[in-house]
């Protein structure tokens, strides 16, 4: 029985899969940049017309909270609380959004 050579079995890729492999090992290095980008920066969120401010990186750590003493009541920490909580989403909302701007249409160079 004669071997077929070429394809798969002949341990060549064909050249379109090849081209594709490239292209998908450039989107990934792309994508390494940017994640890189993206974890330098810094979002900071607010909430109670500034009266709380939180500082988060791209990579979703929070880096700093930030008070202003009129946001600090002892006889009312539950809204504090609610505060805080609105500014940290603010800020990952900020992060959520840079990262669909960086990444949202990657998939669309091989055709995904």
């Amino acid at each position: 029985m004669a071997k077929r050579s070429g394809g798969f079995g002949g341990g060549r890729i064909p050249g379109n899969m090849q081209n594709m492999l490239k292209q998908a090992q450039r989107m990934q290095a792309e994508m390494q940049q940017n994640k890189a980008k993206l974890d330098e920066q810094e979002f900071t969120g607010s909430a109670g017309g500034g009266a709380v401010k939180v500082t988060v990186t791209g990579g979703k750590s929070v880096k700093s909270v930030v008070l202003d003493k009129e946001a600090v009541d002892p006889e009312d920490v539950e809204t504090l609380q609610d505060m805080i909580t609105a500014a940290v989403n603010d800020a990952l909302g900020q992060v959520d959004a840079a990262s669909e701007q960086l990444f949202g249409g990657m998939g669309q160079g091989l055709g995904l």
